[in-house]
């Protein structure tokens, strides 16, 4: 007798999950939910936050209506010492890290994929916007065709076993049209912050990990033209909030973490067409030409990419644009596309 696939969910009690698993039950699929706890306590000099799971019994509620199994998976101390533990490091060398990345390699889905196998699952997942491609038995990640919500940005990391076992139902879907489908479903309210950061302030967060961080110098060209509250308070970029009257604009070009400097530059001094790469993970093919190949480049999530060429030279990786552009953030992630098909990623140096 023939039964249906397993599949198991990653539920957040948010519309995107929800949905996931009214499509994946109309499509035929034993639908078992999983809801992931990854902190408990954040504390801010002005308050203390505490996660209480409003979250899970959202999900819990909605497996019971949709009558699935529903499993909780307390992440905590895996997930600060991951996810939450990179993401302070990362700023106290001076760069701007990106959690989701880091979390949807580490965490999410190499729990999915364990959890899938303790429970006989025959796949797994997500509420993600993107979309599985196949070429000549590679999996790769591909963009969502509502591209105002895509999410492929964030996959670059996941290895070829994960994509083989990924569903992602929203792939081929516009949000604003399950918004309206689903208006009245009671779920949670999505959350487009870092979901560690309820206040959204990363600064707090820094400042309970290294509190003697103090202040630091302004440096442009090679004079010190201020005083700032901490490197870490800063961003490749940042025009706003710096505090410093020069007569026109200046924006930070580079920190120096461990001498705790803050370098500004002229808008124009923020341009640049190449840039280094490492930890960089190529999913849709083997073999790539020692004189670089052609690809899109998206240097941050909102971002449409720009065109340009990727360099893998044994340890030598590098990224040339073919034009020069603002703001090339070391921390960040640098994700190489042909068309709609993700080709792989790294982090920016």
């Amino acid at each position: 007798m023939k039964t249906n696939p397993r599949v198991l969910l990653g539920m957040s009690g948010g519309i995107d999950s929800s949905t996931s698993a009214l499509l994946l039950k109309e499509k035929g699929y034993e639908v078992i939910g999983i809801t992931f706890k990854t902190w408990t306590e954040y504390k801010t000099p002005e308050k203390t936050f505490y996660n209480e799971g409003g979250f899970i019994t959202k999900a819990q509620k909605l497996a019971q209506k949709l009558q699935i199994e529903h499993h909780v998976a307390d992440l905590t101390d895996v997930f600060h010492k991951e996810v939450i533990k990179n993401f302070v490091d990362e700023y106290f060398c001076g760069r701007t890290p990106n959690p989701c990345v880091v979390c949807n390699k580490k965490i999410k889905f190499k729990t999915l994929i364990e959890k899938a196998k303790e429970l006989n699952c025959d796949f797994v997942a997500t509420g993600h916007y993107a979309r599985i491609g196949c070429e000549n038995n590679r999996f790769f990640v591909k963009k969502a065709l509502d591209t105002s919500k895509d999410q492929s940005y964030f996959l670059w990391r996941l290895p070829n076993e994960y994509l083989s076992k990924i569903i992602f139902p929203l792939g081929t879907f516009c949000k604003k049209d399950i918004i309206e489908e689903h208006k009245d479903l009671d779920v949670a309210k999505e959350s487009f912050e870092i979901c560690f950061i309820p206040d959204n302030n990363y600064r707090n967060l820094l400042s309970n990990y290294n509190p003697q961080v103090g202040q630091g110098k302004f440096v442009l060209d090679g004079k010190i033209v201020g005083e700032h509250k901490g490197f870490y308070f800063y961003t490749i970029g940042q025009r706003s909030g710096l505090g410093v009257a020069m007569g026109y604009p200046v924006f930070v070009k580079s920190i120096d973490a461990k001498e705790n400097i803050v370098y500004l530059g002229r808008e124009e001094d923020l341009f640049e067409n190449r840039f280094t790469v490492r930890d960089v993970n190529i999913m849709k093919f083997d073999n790539y030409p020692e004189d670089g190949f052609e690809c899109d480049v998206k240097i941050r999530y909102r971002n449409a990419g720009y065109r340009g060429k990727l360099f893998l030279r044994g340890e030598e990786k590098f990224v040339v644009l073919n034009e020069k552009v603002k703001s090339i953030t070391p921390g960040q992630s640098a994700v190489f596309y042909e068309g709609e098909d993700v080709i792989g990623g790294g982090i920016i140096c």
